[in-house]
């Protein structure tokens, strides 16, 4: 999207060979590139050790930083040695962004990130172009085709399984539903091409586990449905916030039966 609007941007990602990852970063070195996007895993390797110390860095910005916190929903211990690669760094400004801190959370991204009299930008967990409903149903598929007959655009289902985002698609596509599906189990260049026909509107429904969905900048979602309960509020709050970006009446749908609640309450802490 960056590189579309005339913004030179790149990013580094497993997909990628290692000829590959050294050209982007000699690129980046010559300053080539306004943003370089990468994983908090790939700020460890020697090669991308060995370039930052030539790279004419103004911004360290980390996205998702819940996953700073050992009480975020997400927590990944790689985040936390962020804040080593400041000190190679000195008088950089950082910035760490997330959709989904709580309080402690907060205070736990600025500890972990030595964010000494950091300023602290938040808005409104409400919004108010966002309608949020719960039903309790018979048969999930009847009531999720009926949603998405009456509200017309482009929407989200989320799943808990693989095999459920296939079997979903399929069966939208029976009612005459454009949909496809994504998870984490298909091979890149598969996942891609979904994505993109998805965003461009080819595709209106993508039925799809979690692993759809970061990093998407599409504001004109009009529906994303919960076909299965996710495993925590703030996994909710995101996903769900994934509809109505562009200001407009958008709808955030959960769908359960009983024995959903039940597999929940066994769910461990």
């Amino acid at each position: 999207n960056l590189t579309n609007k005339g913004i030179p941007a790149a990013a580094i990602h497993s997909g990628m060979n290692f000829h590959e990852v050294k050209l982007v970063l000699q690129d980046a070195v010559e300053g080539d590139y306004k943003f370089l996007y990468l994983s908090p895993e790939r700020l460890e390797t020697k090669i991308f050790k060995d370039y930052l110390a030539l790279m004419n860095v103004s911004l360290l910005a980390i996205d998702e930083a819940h996953c700073v916190s050992q009480w975020g929903y997400d927590f990944r211990p790689t985040y936390l040695r962020i804040a080593a690669i400041r000190a190679s760094l000195p008088g950089v400004p950082l910035i760490a962004l997330t959709a989904s801190a709580t309080p402690l959370v907060q205070k736990d991204i600025l500890a972990k990130l030595e964010m000494q009299d950091a300023a602290v930008f938040h808005q409104s967990f409400n919004k108010p172009n966002l309608s949020y409903s719960v039903f309790k149903v018979e048969s999930k598929i009847a009531r999720l085709v009926e949603i998405l007959q009456k509200v017309a655009g482009s929407g989200i289902v989320y799943c808990n399984s693989r095999k459920q985002t296939k079997n979903i698609a399929y069966l939208l596509g029976l009612q005459g539903i454009e949909a496809d599906f994504y998870h984490a189990g298909l091979d890149a260049e598969e996942r891609s091409k979904k994505q993109d026909d998805w965003i461009n509107n080819r595709t209106r429904i993508m039925a799809c586990t979690n692993a759809f969905g970061l990093g998407i900048d599409k504001p004109d979602v009009r529906t994303v449905v919960h076909y299965d309960a996710p495993e925590c509020l703030e996994n909710y709050y995101q996903e769900a916030g994934r509809a109505g970006r562009d200001g407009q009446r958008s709808y955030a749908i959960l769908l359960y039966q009983s024995e959903d609640l039940l597999g929940l309450a066994s769910m461990p802490d």
